[in-house]
């Protein structure tokens, strides 16, 4: 096994077990208890915790396709609730609580040790340089319990593959907005519910669907051009591309064994409602 496939079914695999931490009732749980006011100051403050008690303005650049009235209402009022290492802590636990129900006996199980000793193996020494997310939440010990260290390392992988998703785009040339409206286009998601769950109004889509127009990509209905759809295909390759060095790191071999241990997991999580299908990030559900 090996090129950008792989990373693209190693990120369907990770990100069904990290997003649990944004969808399962745990998590919320934990944020409401150390402080944080309502599940959005939570998203915000618990994934920009690792960076430390940030600005509203770095949560906006790093995010990058959230409104910026959005994260402003969050940040940097959350970090006078609960700080950053609370914060942290909370996550910590509430994806612990989450994952025992979720995975059961599986996250005492010898291949979850296995599966987390992998995923560590790919993501421990990468290198942080463009990778800002990446690289504040690779500052975080490891956890001990492998469920956690198999969580730790999906979210390592996710922020190392999203910052380099942000890369393609601004070398695209393509604004929070206008990657929405270009995810729509190609029939992801629908764009009323991306726009409303990013927080951009009617006028602002309807402007990024006019830049976009203007350059080609989109047809007057919001639907992707025939350019538009090819500088998608090829921006979600290079997107691939740029998230492969964990698994030319772990190797073929591995990277196919630490998949076939992921697929039971994976499972897990789908049947026990750990993430909703459809979702704002565009996983898509497990085929069998």
């Amino acid at each position: 096994m090996s090129g950008p496939e792989t990373a693209r079914r190693m990120w369907r695999a990770l990100e069904t077990l990290h997003m649990t931490v944004y969808f399962a009732r745990e998590p919320r749980d934990a944020y409401r208890r150390a402080g944080l006011r309502g599940g959005w100051m939570g998203y915000f403050a618990s994934r920009s915790a690792a960076m430390g008690p940030v600005p509203a303005e770095v949560v906006v650049a790093t995010f990058y396709n959230f409104h910026p009235r959005m994260v402003h209402r969050a940040i940097p009022d959350a970090w006078g609730f609960a700080p950053p290492g609370q914060v942290l802590a909370a996550r910590l636990e509430g994806a612990d609580a989450a994952l025992r129900r979720l995975l059961g006996a599986w996250a005492e199980s010898p291949e979850a040790a296995e599966a987390a000793a992998l995923a560590r193996q790919a993501m421990e020494g990468r290198d942080p340089a463009g990778r800002p997310l990446f690289a504040a939440h690779a500052t975080l010990p490891w956890p001990a319990a492998p469920h956690l260290a198999l969580w730790h390392a999906a979210t390592l992988y996710r922020e190392f593959r999203g910052d380099g998703h942000v890369a393609c785009l601004l070398a695209d040339g393509i604004d929070g907005c206008e990657a929405h409206v270009l995810a729509a286009g190609a029939g992801q998601l629908p764009g009323s519910f991306l726009r409303e769950y990013r927080g951009w109004s009617e006028d602002d889509w309807a402007a990024a669907t006019t830049r976009l127009g203007e350059r080609g990509w989109v047809e007057q209905d919001g639907s992707l051009t025939d350019a538009g759809q090819a500088a998608r295909d090829a921006r979600e390759r290079r997107t691939d591309d740029l998230a492969m060095p964990p698994w030319r790191h772990l190797g073929p071999a591995a990277c196919a064994h630490l998949l076939a241990l992921l697929e039971e997991p994976v499972r897990l999580v789908v049947e026990g409602g750990g993430v909703p299908f459809p979702n704002p990030v565009g996983l898509p559900a497990p085929t069998a």
